[in-house]
């Protein structure tokens, strides 16, 4: 397994050989994407978003950079969707403004998901809709879909045949043997393709620092029913909106406790009308009401479906948990957080929780009771699949670098040799010819935020600005300055925000503002306004930082007359 050390610039790709470029999914959970190159054709599998942290304020969504691709886009043969969560297929609408021809090919349910989101942003997609055992040529690759079982129906993996060697990739998965929906994860076709030959297995690593094996879904039915049997007043169920077998279980549930069901936020209204209307949702008649009619219903008989498992500060529990929601919750109602915690939404769950728990609600999570399970493989399926597969080279893929360590010393034990363990980063190249693997070299492969109606405009840069204006305050300075003689003739003007402290404190440094400007300006004639600016900064922001402890934003104004 290599060190982490930087890459070169990689070589120019030889004729008959693969590349393999992964612009997103490695060293964090989400933004999945990755690009297989070969005779001048590029087939992408994935194009997820990645959601933004506290230290990333403002920011709607993180999307793959697709600089890479910008003057390569006549050369994509076509776009495999493994399944339809948004950290795979979030961010599809992007890429396709930029050429909206591009094939998607996916299962049935998967493509009618981004068909919905494509929809908003006016986009009519070319569409192939394939299904296990389904094999279709795209250009130069050969690809082969398999059933994998996950948190959504129609998951699926993707072995690709190239002439430089074969790929198979996962997708995100685990080997459930009790599946709502009784779709397993096709293990003899894993062995079959083994005994084919699989030169590179790059395989789901979210939960390869679990031991043994992940629960079933069918565990989970009990403990739901057995909390709407015992609850007295209104529950409140929230999942991930695309979590189709979930909601099932709390249909099931409410059906048998005579309940009504809500779905409550617009996307699980949509996805869950999509999932109905295909087939992949059972739900009883007269058992579903709309969201604004839950008033005309006792507490007792609702149950509400909604989003923001995740503490999404817009989505409908986190209003709820506000106040700002129509539906008010009270003392005594339950919810239940039916999901797992994504890595770096902690703070955001934790604060809805205690929000929840202040109105006298009562919260069943998962660190508490069986009422999710992950739809990621443990270390044991894990093991499994090397040892029924047997690849040659292994590129652990979806995880924080942690996940990615642990995958790869999976493999090892199983056999496969360290230096055929590929552990990349996001933009790390790696070429494969005559079914050997190896890392040649990095690309620049950076974060684009989505920011309102913004894309890529928004800077590290911007967000270490506005996170010191959210930890650290504003302070602006104001001078007018004739040049000619050197001398103040108005100001300093000090406004601040946010510093927590009386305007009066700052009385005593304006003299010394004026005396280094002044100085400044008759000690050489030539500063410019930018320069003056400067003297303003360093003057104010040192004896801030000595006197208050404090580094704000410091915005120095330096106007001459």
């Amino acid at each position: 397994m290599p060190s982490g050390a930087r890459l070169q610039t990689p070589p120019k790709l030889k004729k008959g050989a693969l590349r393999i470029v992964q612009l997103g999914g490695l060293e964090e959970v989400g933004r999945n994407m990755v690009t297989f190159e070969i005779d001048g054709k590029i087939l992408v599998v994935d194009c997820g978003v990645l959601f933004p942290e506290d230290t990333q304020p403002g920011v709607d969504l993180i999307l793959p950079d697709f600089s890479y691709l910008k003057d390569r886009l006549e050369d994509i043969v076509g776009i495999v969707l493994t399944h339809g969560h948004e950290d795979h297929i979030g961010a599809v609408p992007y890429l396709l403004r930029l050429k909206s021809d591009i094939p998607l090919i996916g299962s049935q349910l998967t493509l009618a998901l981004i068909e919905a989101k494509l929809e908003e942003h006016r986009i009519k997609p070319l569409t192939l809709a394939v299904k296990e055992g389904d094999t279709e040529r795209f250009g130069p690759f050969e690809c082969e879909f398999v059933a994998v079982n996950h948190s959504i129906p129609d998951a699926l993996a993707v072995f690709v045949r190239t002439a430089a060697g074969t790929i198979l990739h996962t997708g995100d998965f685990k080997m459930d043997q009790l599946p709502l929906d009784g779709r397993i994860t096709d293990l003899r076709a894993f062995a079959r393709l083994g005994e084919e030959g699989v030169d590179l297995f790059m395989t789901d690593s979210t939960n390869a620092e679990v031991p043994g094996f992940t629960m079933t879904e069918k565990e989970i039915g009990p403990t739901i029913e057995r909390y709407f049997a015992d609850a007295r007043q209104r529950i409140v169920v929230a999942s991930f909106s695309s979590h189709v077998h979930r909601v099932q279980q709390v249909l099931d549930a409410a059906a048998k406790h005579g309940r009504k069901v809500a779905f409550v936020g617009r996307s699980m209204i949509r996805n869950m009308g999509i999932a109905s209307k295909l087939g992949y949702l059972d739900v009883p008649d007269g058992l579903l009401i709309d969201a604004r009619k839950v008033d005309k219903y006792r507490d007792d008989e609702v149950v509400l479906m909604c989003t923001g498992s995740q503490g999404e500060p817009m989505a409908a529990l986190s209003r709820m948990a506000n106040g700002d929601h129509q539906v008010q919750l009270e003392e005594g109602d339950l919810v239940v957080l039916a999901s797992s915690l994504i890595p770096g939404n902690e703070n955001s769950v934790f604060r809805i929780i205690n929000a929840l728990m202040k109105l006298g609600v009562q919260v069943v999570h998962k660190g508490m009771a069986k009422v999710h399970v992950s739809g990621h493989a443990s270390e044991g399926e894990l093991l499994y699949c090397y040892n029924i597969v047997k690849p040659r080279h292994v590129m652990p893929v979806h995880g924080e670098t942690r996940h990615l360590i642990a995958n790869g010393r999976i493999a090892q034990k199983t056999g496969v040799p360290e230096e055929n363990i590929v552990l990349a980063a996001n933009g790390t190249v790696v070429d494969m010819a005559d079914g050997r693997v190896r890392a040649v070299g990095e690309i620049d492969c950076g974060y684009v935020y989505v920011d309102g109606s913004s894309i890529g405009e928004i800077s590290d840069a911007d967000l270490k600005d506005r996170m010191v204006l959210g930890e650290e305050g504003f302070v602006s300075v104001i001078t007018v300055v004739n040049r000619q003689s050197g001398k103040i003739i108005s100001g300093p003007d000090i406004h601040v925000r946010g510093v927590a402290e009386d305007a009066k404190v700052f009385e005593g440094i304006k003299p010394k503002i004026a005396r280094a400007l002044e100085e400044a300006v008759q000690s050489e004639k030539t500063h410019t306004t930018h320069q003056l600016q400067q003297v303003v900064r360093r003057t104010i922001g040192t004896w801030i930082n000595r006197k208050l402890r404090r580094r704000p934003m410091i915005v120095p104004v330096v106007i001459e007359a």
